[in-house]
């Protein structure tokens, strides 16, 4: 590969095409039988040109890259039935994807463990996630530093078994065969974190009826740091 940016239409941005080229071989080898070189190298580059849109730690930009680049692949060969789901997936969207679907993605994961999967996107993503949902999730020892606002994109949706909108509208795309729930819950953007961590609580009470929807026993989380409702 050579010329990134040219091959594939996106000129006009810069490229580590060194890092980039890296990376796409390594899913090539990872997805060897399931996408072509070229398919890859267009979801690396597009996912590095969403991310770098928002991004304002530049440093951190070609791993979150990676991260995102792999898991949009993976939901692509989930719902093309090349790689098998065998736990429910469960997607949240919002529109930042910086406090609310991020606090529940964490939060779900962390009471189901391996009998679900996870994933958060926002049809608007924020450049970062709101300190007070990182501090409301610290007290129940869940960390959020390590994740990133993520932008939409199909392949999640049509991964998913079941799809969670909290405020995204009409940038949440419908598809059939889907179960689809919509939790009214406010926007955590310029909140404190009391009104944050009441958020939390409420995100709590929503994904324990889920699970058990799901036939998915929840793992009780430390007794000091659960909420109380």
């Amino acid at each position: 590969m050579t010329d990134l940016s040219q091959r594939r239409g996106l000129p006009g941005l810069s490229y580590p095409e060194a890092s980039l080229q890296r990376l796409a071989g390594e899913l090539s080898e990872q997805f060897t039988g399931i996408f072509t070189p070229e398919t890859i190298e267009r979801y690396v580059l597009e996912s590095y040109a969403a991310l770098l849109r928002t991004s304002t730690v530049k440093a951190h930009l070609v791993t979150n890259t990676t991260r995102f680049a792999k898991d949009r692949l993976t939901a692509l060969a989930q719902a093309k039935g090349d790689i098998a789901r065998p736990v429910p997936e469960i997607l949240f969207l919002c529109e930042q994807n910086a406090g609310r679907s991020q606090m529940a993605a964490v939060l779900t994961q962390a009471l189901a463990g391996h009998q679900v999967h996870v994933r958060s996107a926002g049809s608007a993503p924020a450049k970062t996630l709101h300190p007070e949902a990182v501090a409301a999730m610290a007290e129940l020892g869940l960390d959020l530093r390590q994740e990133f606002p993520k932008p939409l994109t199909d392949d999640v949706v049509q991964a998913a078994d079941v799809v969670i909108t909290m405020g995204c509208g009409d940038a949440c795309p419908v598809y059939p065969g889907k179960q689809y729930q919509d939790w009214n819950l406010t926007d955590p953007s310029g909140l404190g974190v009391d009104e944050v961590r009441a958020i939390r609580d409420q995100l709590h009470t929503h994904i324990t009826e889920l699970l058990a929807s799901l036939g998915v026993t929840p793992t009780e989380l430390d007794a000091a740091a659960t909420p109380v409702h």
